[in-house]
């Protein structure tokens, strides 16, 4: 489908009908690069040209499936969150004992650990957005970043600056009033906030861990709300922000289960977001029925119902048949399309070919076109 083809489809602000989560499957140059990069026959200098050299291209596949939001596939990090956290102020990467826990595989062991005052300044991929802005042209350059909510649940303290967690809270959301503001003014206008966290919530094993560590589920729920609302507070009136929830993806498989129920009040009626991205793709997200709890027209729903698990296609019949029954709580108007989730949220990537990826990215604008005509 053509550039003209994907505007026709009732919306130029962000999010679109239809629409991509973010992260793509590393090519084979970048692995390769970053390999050479890691055992010291490649500068980073090198390593940067061939990183915009790929980006150059994959720009151009996004721009030619249909898509009217374009990113850099996050070509240039090793996971979707630590990348951009351990590059606050205050904040260190480290060699962790284990990695992450999916469902039957682990993920490399590293993680973040807060060793100073938390802050935002002089951060890298700044200069990484505005490369991908220079390439958009008339699309618009979508920026992902994990939310505060990750330094908090994936982030360990080590300083007593901290004791009072009430002064973290405070720094965290200062310095990503202080990041927004800076992509604002690299020009960006369609920021996405990428968020585990939420799982937490959405079964009774996962708020029993909770309990277990002396939390009060609905306590930390409150507080994971209280730290979005205040961290995008102040954004400008043109800038969207939305919010990718997640339950874990690495190597095709995931973390968490359970429907968005037991958190629905608060993600669908207590976020002052633009749009929210949501894993509808299989039996773990549960049904449609919490999103009656979203309370305002101007809350955009974008179905993750294209899995990037898995490459086979979906029926297209079966999906427009999913979105009639989410229209039946939201109107069609609130509603958008795209995968459930990046197709690489970390740079080993899911177990998908790079042609099944942009099959898959087709298929999103193909079926908006035909629903939302």
């Amino acid at each position: 489908m053509n550039q003209s083809a994907a505007k026709s489809l009732g919306r130029s602000i962000p999010p679109f009908r239809a629409d991509q989560v973010g992260s793509l499957l590393r090519t084979a140059a970048i692995k390769t690069a970053r390999e050479q990069r890691a055992a010291g026959s490649l500068s980073a200098e090198q390593l940067r040209e061939i990183e915009n050299e790929e980006i150059r291209r994959i720009v151009d596949k996004q721009k030619e499936v249909g898509l009217q939001a374009v990113t850099d596939g996050e070509f240039r990090r090793a996971w979707w969150h630590f990348d951009f956290l351990e590059n606050l102020d205050g904040v260190e990467g480290y060699e962790a004992e284990s990695g992450i826990q999916f469902h039957g595989v682990q993920s490399k062991a590293h993680s973040i650990k807060v060793t100073g005052k938390v802050d935002f300044s002089n951060h890298p991929m700044l200069e990484d957005y505005k490369f991908l802005h220079g390439l958009a042209g008339s699309h618009t350059a979508k920026m992902t970043i994990p939310s505060p909510n990750m330094l908090y649940y994936r982030g360990k303290i080590d300083t007593p600056l901290y004791e009072d967690k009430e002064a973290f809270f405070q720094d965290l959301t200062q310095a990503y009033k202080k990041a927004i503001r800076a992509f604002y003014d690299a020009g960006c206008r369609y920021l996405q906030l990428d968020d585990t966290s939420w799982a937490a919530f959405f079964s009774e094993e996962s708020r029993d861990k909770l309990r277990a560590q002396g939390k009060d589920p609905q306590q930390v729920l409150e507080l994971s709300a209280k730290m979005i609302n205040e961290a995008i507070a102040d954004r400008p009136a043109d800038l969207a922000i939305t919010m990718h929830i997640c339950r874990g993806n690495f190597r095709s498989t995931w973390t968490g289960s359970g429907g968005y129920d037991a958190a629905a009040e608060t993600i669908f009626g207590g976020l002052n977001l633009d749009g929210l991205f949501l894993e509808f793709d299989d039996e773990r997200s549960g049904g449609f029925e919490p999103l009656r709890y979203v309370n305002r027209p101007d809350l955009q729903v974008v179905l993750g119902l294209i899995t990037s698990k898995f490459g086979e296609l979906e029926n297209p019949d079966a999906i427009k048949r999913r979105i009639d029954e989410a229209s039946r709580y939201v109107g069609l108007e609130q509603l958008c399309l795209s995968p459930q989730c990046g197709f690489a949220s970390t740079e080993e990537g899911n177990l998908v070919a790079e042609e099944q990826q942009w099959a898959k990215l087709r298929h999103v604008v193909e079926i908006a076109a035909d629903v939302w005509k």
